[in-house]
Order: C-alpha cells, then structure tokens, then sequence
C-alpha cells in the first residue's frame, strides 16, 4: 500500500539531501524500509545506527508501523 508520507531531514542529512523537507510517496511499511529508500535517492552515508528517528514528532524504533 502505498501512502504519501512527510518527511523532514535535519543536520547532515539536511546537507546530504539538498533540502529540509520534502512530500514523498512510498511504500514503505517502516522507518527501516523508507531510509533504505531514501539511501538510493540521496547519499546518505550514515548508518542507521547513527541516527534516531521520529514518527509523528516522537523518537520511536526503526520497526515502528508508519
């Protein structure tokens, strides 16, 4: 299922992607799936380890539901 998602870069990603925001649609079913991706549209060259992630304004784990 596809869905039109919100997504919001900060700090290096921010630099990496070229922009703070932006609308996408995906079919990504977890953070996980949407930064590997997000990987094969920009040059993110931080692991996922290195990062925490947000749904909906709240760090939550990388296999949360979106």
């Amino acid at each position: 299922m596809s869905r039109t998602l919100r997504v919001q870069y900060f700090a290096l990603l921010r630099e990496q992607a070229g922009r703070s925001e932006e609308r996408l649609t995906t079919a990504a079913a977890t953070p996980a799936e949407l930064y590997a991706e997000l990987q094969g549209r920009y040059p993110f060259q931080l692991r996922r380890e290195q990062l925490r992630v947000a749904v909906n304004a709240e760090f939550r784990d990388w296999t949360t539901p979106l």
